[in-house]
């Protein structure tokens, strides 16, 4: 029988060398996987913090309005498909919702007012209501478009054509109509907030990498929410004026913005959404689902809530339900009110 020879000094340190790294790596992964995603104690009144309507891209089509620290009201979608990416609480308790591949108004008692379906290749992922006829939303694919629809009558009214770069899914999540009566749209795909009037004429146009949203303010400015985890004040003339790199966070890992929503008392309202398609939720360490967050960048509230009684899920729309002048009552576009 032939016998190996010993290992020579070298080879016995390069195996040590190899071992010590796979170890140092293991160790490495195993911290960052048990790195807790926020404080165990979490800043301001929890559930009972605000009165709130709540939804979020998820695998299941719910929706809640959470009052006194409980759910108050919900929408359970079970016959559906495809995610909600934008959702509006009425002052009458109506709620008009996009969800991939339609979009839904429905009343208080669940019922459905008005409902339409995305063509086949297409996908509607943002939806707004002009005054108690109208729906205005971008509908996503080859073409992108605007579209203006008169509920009462399902006529088409308006319809104007996107810049768009890449395919049907990663083109547009949000669009906000301007105190104005212009359109702001968030151009992921192209890293760009256009503003458009009621004939597609692009009336500003600013960079911001990844962005998911971009909802008008009072000032003027515009509230951007990005992909590359961060917020941002801009002004029209492409001036950063606030903004909060959500990594650099200290306690919290905040992965995942959507909507950010500039509140009454001047905070801002941040989602963290969880994506639920590649990722498992590790119930003894799971993410806050929003944060609300002071001018000089201090979190004073934190939600996280994934557990029966009140099991929220993923956060896209976090809507305060005493912030009343939200800029959603009084929308129109161009002279469709």
């Amino acid at each position: 029988m032939e016998t190996q020879p010993l290992l020579n000094g070298s080879r016995r340190f390069a195996m040590f060398a190899m071992l010590l790294c796979a170890f140092c790596s293991a160790q490495i992964t195993f911290a960052q996987t048990n790195e807790p995603f926020a404080p165990a104690v979490l800043p301001g009144n929890g559930l009972k913090h605000f009165d709130f309507f709540y939804a979020g891209e998820a695998q299941a089509r719910n929706m809640y309005i959470v009052r006194d620290g409980k759910i108050a009201w919900e929408y359970i979608d079970t016959t559906g498909r495809g995610e909600i990416s934008d959702a509006i609480l009425m002052a009458n308790g109506n709620v008009l919702f996009a969800h991939q591949y339609g979009i839904t108004l429905i009343n208080k008692a669940k019922k459905v007012l008005w409902h339409y379906d995305a063509p086949n290749g297409f996908e509607t992922h943002t939806a707004q209501l002009i005054g108690a006829e109208h729906v205005i939303f971008v509908q996503n694919g080859n073409p992108a478009k605007v579209i203006v629809i008169n509920i009462k009558t399902d006529k088409v009214v308006k319809e104007f054509a996107l810049p768009f770069k890449s395919g049907t899914h990663g083109q547009i999540r949000h669009a906000r109509l301007t105190p104005a009566g212009t359109l702001l749209v968030a151009h992921m795909d192209l890293g760009k907030v256009n503003e458009y009037d009621s004939n597609g004429k692009i009336l500003l146009s600013i960079d911001v990498p990844s962005v998911w949203s971009a909802a008008p303010l009072k000032n003027g400015n515009i509230l951007v929410a990005s992909n590359q985890n961060f917020v941002k004040e801009i002004t029209r003339k492409d001036e950063v004026v606030w903004d909060i790199q959500l990594k650099e966070i200290p306690g919290y890992k905040i992965t995942d913005p959507q909507l950010a929503v500039r509140l009454p008392n001047g905070n801002t309202l941040i989602n963290n959404w969880f994506n639920q398609w590649d990722k498992k939720l590790d119930v003894n360490n799971v993410p806050v689902q929003a944060i609300e967050v002071t001018p000089d960048k201090k979190i004073v509230w934190a939600l996280r809530s994934w557990a029966a009684p009140v099991n929220l899920g993923p956060a896209t729309t976090i809507q305060i339900l005493n912030n009343t002048d939200n800029g959603t009552e009084k929308a129109y576009f161009g002279d469709i009110r």
